[in-house]
């Protein structure tokens, strides 16, 4: 297996460069997520975590091999799968050879899709798709291809750390799923249930529902029918602009238990939640900030904040995503070929300078690494979000979550 720790393997490719970077090619990576929109400050703060990756973790350092710097280039899909092909096929027209994306597995469906079949008509021009936060399991199941990596943990392995948690507290008796009305909401819902059922049979599911996507301008309706249920605790895999809204707006109709989240923190949110979000607001995540797990990670996080004071790291898995692929273009010798760079990635054992050790499957490219449930608040915070005095803190670990997950993956290889 190969070994790759924090960012030395990045740091040590100065030593090997024979170029300087003002004469080598660059190695472009399409983003292709949200810049305006109901979503758009989530993509816009992903967009700056990866630009400020690439820089710091490779292009400060001098470049990889002939000392080529990575080069994000911003795409704006507007959370539209069909706005998303388009864009794709510009990124490739403009050469890149790397494309993530993130926000809406039912984009990243569409995504690995076409990169699929481009990748089949077009050998000279063959992309990466480098999932970075898509976790509908079904990328790494029956919809996995060669081309796809999944940096994030899956809903399913997410799922199951929070069902832990959940299981563990005894004053859950009874919990209401609300989410998305897309791939990754069902899949939430699906997960939940039936983990909940298999922990804690005691527990009631007294509401199960979807809404429609960036839609909903008032939540009240939805937050009434959770009160009214008795619930408490509630369950969400929403995001962005559509978690803020519905947990504000449970949290103000008088909902005092825990709201178990996926993406509750960062992009404005944890500012709006404040003291109301304090005791309530929990955040399943692939990676810790508060209390910081490494000198690296203390170093990194204030060179970022040095470059966007305003801004936050609220998705670590971005530096890991550009330190893996660093490491795998570098063990592969070539940025071109992304054949030769996936059979690096696969089966990579990497030290995320987060504090866990990443282990990319190469059954179905799914990244497995330790998951953590955080809560929001102001307390033990060094690493605040959004300009405010909260944040969140580790509360609890799994260590490689779900390692030994069954996969339905039926990978063709190239």
């Amino acid at each position: 297996m190969k070994k790759f720790t924090k960012l030395g393997a990045v740091s040590a490719l100065s030593l090997i460069i024979g170029a300087s970077s003002a004469f080598a090619e660059t190695i472009k990576v399409a983003f292709i997520d949200p810049l305006s929109g109901p979503f758009a400050s989530t993509g816009a703060n992903g967009l700056k975590q990866f630009e400020f990756a690439a820089d710091y973790m490779v292009n400060d350092k001098g470049g990889l091999l002939d000392g080529a710097e990575i080069e994000i280039i911003a795409f704006d899909n507007k959370t539209s799968p069909k706005e998303s092909l388009i864009q794709l096929q510009v990124a490739i027209d403009q050469g890149a050879r790397y494309v993530t994306q993130g926000n809406g597995s039912a984009v990243a469906l569409a995504l690995t899709e076409a990169i699929d079949k481009h990748n089949r008509r077009n050998p000279d021009s063959r992309v990466l798709f480098l999932n970075y936060a898509a976790v509908d399991p079904a990328l790494t199941n029956e919809q996995c291809n060669f081309w796809h990596f999944r940096f994030d943990a899956n809903s399913d392995m997410k799922m199951d750390a929070l069902t832990d948690v959940i299981a563990a507290n005894e004053d859950v008796k009874k919990v209401y799923i609300i989410g998305q009305d897309y791939s990754f909401g069902k899949a939430v819902s699906d997960a939940a249930n039936s983990m909940l059922k298999a922990k804690r049979p005691d527990i009631e599911v007294v509401g199960d529902e979807l809404h429609p996507i960036g839609k909903v301008k008032d939540f009240t309706p939805y937050s009434r029918k959770i009160i009214a249920s008795g619930a408490d605790a509630v369950i969400s895999g929403n995001w962005g602009a559509d978690m803020l809204g519905l947990g504000k707006s449970v949290i103000e109709n008088g909902f005092t238990g825990p709201i178990y989240t996926y993406y509750a923190a960062g992009s404005g949110m944890t500012a709006a939640f404040g003291e109301t979000g304090k005791g309530i607001i929990r955040l399943v995540s692939e990676g810790v900030v508060n209390p910081s797990p490494s000198p690296e990670a203390t170093a990194y996080y204030d060179a970022f904040l040095a470059k966007y004071p305003d801004a936050n790291i609220d998705q670590t898995r971005i530096s890991n995503t550009i330190g893996m692929l660093a490491a795998a273009i570098t063990e592969a010798g070539t940025a071109d070929d992304v054949v030769a760079v996936a059979g690096a990635l696969e089966n990579m054992e990497y030290d995320s300078i987060w504090g866990s050790k990443l282990v990319m499957r190469p059954d179905d490219h799914q990244l497995i690494q330790n998951i953590n449930v955080s809560a929001h608040t102001n307390e033990g915070v060094k690493y605040t979000f959004d300009s405010s005095d909260y944040g969140v803190v580790k509360e609890s670990t799994v260590e490689m979550a779900s390692a030994d997950i069954a996969t339905s993956c039926k990978m063709k290889r190239p």
